[in-house]
């Protein structure tokens, strides 16, 4: 209780280990699903990633980009994609491996 939250029985069970809340062991195979939304997230954190770094360059640069505003977004979208794919295929590869 040095922390002053709790008492005895706060946390530290087994009920309390990592993953027990949805059901699924700790180390336990992802399904495809599962998968593909952690891929799909991924890949808009690398569109918005690429979109936030050519707002800055905008702003801080020493001019415009040399693509417009629609090519931005297509690139944009490339790298989501982009990021996506290999997300998805590098989480398998990493969890066969157990580096997750």
């Amino acid at each position: 209780m040095s922390d002053g939250e709790g008492g005895p029985d706060a946390g530290g069970g087994p009920d309390d280990a990592p993953g027990s809340d949805d059901g699924r062991a700790v180390g336990a195979p992802a399904t495809p699903r599962v998968r593909a939304r952690s891929a799909a997230l991924w890949g808009a954190v690398g569109g918005f990633a690429f979109l936030a770094l050519a707002q800055g360059y905008r702003l801080l640069g020493p001019g415009s980009l040399p693509v417009g505003f629609g090519g931005t977004v297509l690139v944009a979208v490339a790298v989501a994609v982009a990021s996506a794919g290999l997300s998805y295929v590098a989480e398998a590869r990493l969890r066969a491996k157990r580096r997750t």
